[in-house]
């Protein structure tokens, strides 16, 4: 009969190879399977390669994906279980573009040499949110690294890193940084000569922290500095001398934002008030008011004058307390002395004193010995009971 033959055993056995074939090669190149090809988007990621972005976020991993696509210029690696980042993190010459790098939130506690060093076109990082205890100072290698941003907000609560941070920016690893986010670490001091080697640095950012001081912050400072946070912090307690460092700072610092501080309006704060008067450096200074005492409680310190502060009665308990130790012990020392004085010119009637007393208890030791002779022996005891009767 006429019409189409139906297809042989060898036509049928090479179609469905072929399509086995085809289904093979796509399972491979598919996300689903765990495997990338070259210039593709590893399992767990999001990618987009128009806008060379890569995303992996809240995915549990335990480590950086080693087969990232090279295209990629902002890479978002948040809300994991990293816990360290180890040298070599970042395959050396697979990541050329690199740009942009957010590595917050990860439980990361520890960020080892040479974990950085591989990626020349760092330009951002983030490291904020996790919960460092070390952080190597040849984190970005020994050549240093382009970095312009660090952002690690709430990432230096342990103080070693804090000294670590310190030493990799003193060693100009990070010379070309123009930014600098230390917020929400409760820092009460900072490391001194931290910023010195920061040439190029624009903004600092030190709110949220318990800073009690300016001195490494401002005086020390690069002279690019331009911008300086320090909102929610522990400046309520600043003694005159601190606007001294501000004026004495970066020339070209044209921003300080003190907003947010709970300002105790004595007399300790008055160069503060002077210096908010006389320039305009302060951000929001208009908002800035009186928390402590309750007389000038709200009230804005550009209105505070002399009279609200009671400058005329010393309150800089500090000086005053180190005035009267050195009083006292300048008191305890003339004392001794004339102590002293006393014994030495009465020397022999000590002695002749002390040799009173050594033989009046020689003779009271000779009658108890007496005694307990008399006491030891019962012959002795009667005779002695006989010559009393």
């Amino acid at each position: 009969p006429s019409g189409p033959r139906p297809p042989g055993p060898s036509t049928c056995g090479g179609r469905g190879r072929a399509e086995r074939s085809r289904a093979a090669a796509l399972s491979l190149s598919s996300p689903a399977a765990g495997l990338a090809q070259p210039g593709g988007c590893p399992a767990p990621c999001e990618c987009s390669e128009p806008a060379k972005t890569v995303k992996c976020v809240n995915r549990n991993l335990t480590a950086v994906p080693p087969d990232l696509p090279p295209y990629v210029r902002n890479l978002f690696i948040t809300g994991n279980r990293l816990a360290r980042l180890p040298a070599g993190a970042f395959p050396a010459q697979r990541l050329p573009d690199l740009s942009a790098l957010n590595l917050s939130g990860n439980h990361l506690r520890a960020v080892e040499a040479g974990a950085l060093a591989a990626l020349p076109a760092l330009r951002q990082l983030d490291l904020s949110g996790n919960p460092l205890v070390s952080l190597s100072p040849q984190a970005f290698g020994e050549g240093g690294s382009p970095l312009e941003e660090l952002a690690l907000r709430g990432a230096l609560r342990d103080r070693g890193v804090l000294l670590s941070l310190g030493a990799m920016l003193q060693s100009g690893a990070l010379r070309n940084l123009s930014r600098l986010e230390l917020a929400d670490n409760g820092l009460l001091l900072l490391p001194a000569g931290a910023f010195a080697a920061l040439l190029a640095l624009r903004q600092l950012d030190l709110g949220d922290s318990s800073l009690v001081g300016l001195r490494n912050a401002s005086s020390q400072a690069p002279g690019q500095l331009q911008g300086l946070n320090l909102s929610d912090d522990s400046l309520g307690l600043l003694r005159n001398g601190t606007p001294a460092q501000l004026r004495g700072g970066p020339p070209a610092l044209r921003r300080v934002g003190p907003g947010r501080n709970a300002w105790l309006c004595d007399c300790a704060l008055e160069d503060l008030v002077a210096w908010l008067k006389e320039g305009d450096r302060a951000e929001g200074r208009e908002a800035l008011a009186c928390a402590y005492p309750d007389k000038v409680l709200g009230k804005a310190l550009l209105k505070i004058n002399g009279s609200d502060l009671n400058c005329s009665v010393p309150v800089d308990l500090p000086s005053q307390l180190q005035t009267s130790y050195v009083f006292l012990g300048i008191v305890l020392a003339l004392i001794g002395a004339i102590f002293l004085l006393v014994l030495y010119l009465n020397r022999k009637g000590i002695k002749k004193w002390m040799h009173n007393i050594r033989d009046a208890c020689r003779d009271h030791m000779e009658g108890y010995h007496y005694r307990y002779e008399i006491n030891a022996d019962p012959r002795l005891t009667n005779l002695s009971s006989n010559s009393d009767v």
